[in-house]
């Protein structure tokens, strides 16, 4: 089953870090991802530029609105993404548990509902 780790952090926090912290934050997360790899779990992942760069799409009564930056107002920000593919949900949350921002942000774990193929549909 393929499950997605949603990474929320405060960019305030990265933002008062040194840069040796930085580089040893990312060093952890170089190691948590070859991890995932060795172990074949592995599917995709990525850090996503900040809320900032954020373009947010809505379309009401057939007209398309767009706003700068994330739809959310909270102080945690959706920084980054794995996608997995594990057993259970129970390896799924012990892999959320080990991403270095769960110590100071949160992983949200959510079950990916499969793609639906053209012979299936």
């Amino acid at each position: 089953m393929q499950y997605i780790l949603l990474i929320h952090d405060d960019p305030a926090h990265f933002a008062n870090m040194s840069e040796e912290e930085r580089a040893s934050l990312y060093q952890e997360y170089g190691a948590f991802s070859q991890d995932l790899r060795d172990r074949g779990a592995y599917v995709g992942g990525d850090q996503l530029q900040p809320t900032s760069t954020a373009t947010t799409v809505r379309v009401r009564d057939g007209e398309q609105l767009t706003t700068d930056g994330p739809y959310a107002e909270t102080k945690e920000q959706l920084g980054g993404y794995y996608i997995i593919d594990v057993g259970t949900l129970d390896e799924a949350i012990e892999w959320a548990s080990k991403i270095p921002s769960a110590r100071m942000g949160s992983i949200e774990v959510r079950p990916i509902v499969p793609a639906r193929t053209e012979a299936a549909a």
